[in-house]
């Protein structure tokens, strides 16, 4: 049992599993998806370039607004860091608000802790 729950709601669930099959099948360090306010979900991993670098989660975010998402009901991330990381905390907020929350999951996918942004 996390955080007083004892299972996650299906379409959490659901991009903690799309979280995983991102960062699995481009062999990247993280993979994210976020559900915005209508119910779509964006997936995305890690970017690496020489001239940009994004979280998994920022990438996602960038993806949910490039969309045309006017905010986040919640996110995932799934990877082998314990906690999740300011920046990505930061960019749940901003197109989310205060209070939507970051799944935390390791390599696999068993949720690790949920953070309200």
């Amino acid at each position: 049992m996390l955080g007083g729950m004892t299972e996650l709601d299906p379409e959490d669930q659901k991009i903690i599993t799309l979280a995983r099959s991102a960062r699995a099948r481009n062999g990247v360090a993280e993979g994210a998806a976020v559900r915005d306010e209508t119910g779509r979900t964006y997936v995305a991993g890690t970017v690496e370039l020489a001239s940009l670098r994004l979280s998994a989660v920022q990438t996602a975010v960038a993806m949910a607004v490039a969309s045309g998402a006017k905010g986040l009901e919640a996110a995932a991330v799934v990877s082998a860091g314990q906690e999740p990381a300011a920046q990505d905390l930061a960019a749940v907020r901003d197109l989310g608000g205060a209070g939507t929350p970051l799944l935390l999951a390791g390599p696999d996918g068993a949720l690790r802790t949920r953070v309200e942004a």
